[in-house]
């Protein structure tokens, strides 16, 4: 995305040796993973000087890859880095700071792939904690704040949004010691708890608090510097305004909703942060998108057991059917669903939101075959709950809802 010139080089070599990773986010994901190779060779060297910074840099980088690409693999590096860092700690300070980035990996896996297991690790990582220093102690506060963020939005329930809430608060307050990228995430989450919880109850208060967040995010967030942050900013925004205008029957909030999404996508290329552009797409994603769109998405997104990935793969199977239908094509229905119970035989054993994501898909035929044999298709209300539930269970209310409105009438 960006040129490398001779003085971007020697930004880059300073930054570096920096503890705020912000400027990671003016190169792309293949640069970050030559990053975050360069200093896992670097703490590995027996002549390294200090292996325990080194180690948890390396993880740090590995992680932000996972983040950006969603790939398993480098997740999995990330978690090898955290226990060699927790391998030279020296005091227990640097003990505490390792078990952060354990539970910082577990967070995101837990964001990329779901399942309750990894926020119960990572929930107990956060809480046996004891940091000396004050950057540690904020650090431990904002990942039990966003851990907690995370099991609220899972359950739902008012009460535990509410002191997810508060979490959020306090460890914002305390977060004079934390790096300006460690910052915006806390802010990033607050936005998105105050969201969720305001359109859920109509709370005014929330929402502007989420509406604050997000313009201070924005503002803060130059397009030069720091382009996915504020492209994330930008398409929360977006997200909200898009539901509260669904909510009120507001067509010009739906309209200036699609312009913040529309900004958002331009902020970064798909090779910069494949995940993030996905995630924008995604948001946008109606029936007039394009099957050719929906396919570049779905590419983007393939690892197995991804969130986004089997979102992705939802939505083109109803709009293939939705195409097969308008088309009369049973022919092409009867195939799609051949190649959707193939998956299923797999996924059901292996992935449970790629199964669920099938089940969804394979209602969409079901339903679309019917319509254009006048026959009822079967058990389409049972894939459905089985989908819903799936779901639930893995924490993906997205992929949970596709079930919900995926109920025949």
């Amino acid at each position: 995305m960006f040129e490398f010139g001779r003085d971007l080089r020697k930004l880059f070599e300073k930054a570096r040796e920096s503890d705020d990773l912000g400027w990671l986010e003016l190169i792309g994901a293949d640069l970050v993973e030559a990053e975050a190779r360069r200093e896992t060779t670097d703490a590995g060297r027996v002549s390294c000087a200090r292996p325990f910074d080194s180690w948890l840099r390396a993880s740090a980088l590995w992680r932000e890859h996972a983040r950006r690409t969603g790939r398993r693999e480098s997740l999995s590096r990330a978690a090898k880095c955290a226990s060699d860092a927790a391998r030279h700690t020296t005091n227990p300070d640097e003990t505490a700071a390792a078990a952060i980035e354990s539970g910082e990996i577990h967070l995101l896996r837990f964001d990329l792939f779901g399942g309750p297991t990894a926020l119960t690790a990572a929930l107990a990582d956060a809480q046996s904690l004891t940091a000396e220093r004050p950057a540690t102690r904020s650090a431990a506060a904002a990942l039990h704040a966003r851990l907690c963020a995370r099991r609220a939005r899972m359950t739902g329930e008012p009460p535990a949004l509410l002191d997810a809430a508060a979490l959020l608060d306090a460890a914002l307050h305390a977060s004079r010691d934390l790096p300006p990228a460690a910052a915006d995430e806390l802010r990033l989450d607050r936005a998105a708890l105050a969201l969720e919880a305001g359109v859920v109850r109509r709370d005014s208060r929330m929402l502007d608090q989420a509406g604050r967040d997000l313009r201070n995010l924005v503002d803060a967030a130059s397009p030069d510097y720091r382009p996915l942050t504020r492209a994330r900013a930008l398409a929360l925004a977006g997200a909200g305004l898009m539901a509260l205008a669904e909510l009120a029957g507001n067509e010009p909030a739906r309209i200036q909703g699609q312009a913040l999404f529309d900004a958002a996508a331009d902020q970064f290329t798909p090779d910069h942060s494949p995940l993030d552009w996905v995630a924008v797409r995604m948001a946008r994603v109606g029936a007039d998108t394009p099957l050719s769109l929906l396919a570049e998405v779905e590419a983007l997104s393939r690892e197995p057991g991804l969130i986004l990935g089997a979102l992705a793969r939802e939505r083109r199977i109803a709009a293939e059917a939705g195409l097969a239908e308008a088309m009369t094509d049973v022919a092409a229905l009867t195939s799609m669903q051949t190649a959707v119970r193939r998956r299923l035989a797999v996924a059901g054993r292996t992935q449970p939101l790629d199964w669920a994501a099938d089940q969804i898909g394979m209602a969409h035929l079901a339903m679309a075959t019917g319509r254009l044999t006048g026959t009822e298709p079967r058990a389409v209300g049972l894939m459905l709950a089985e989908a819903m539930e799936t779901a639930r269970e893995w924490g993906a209310p997205a992929l949970m809802q596709r079930a919900v409105l995926a109920m025949p009438a």
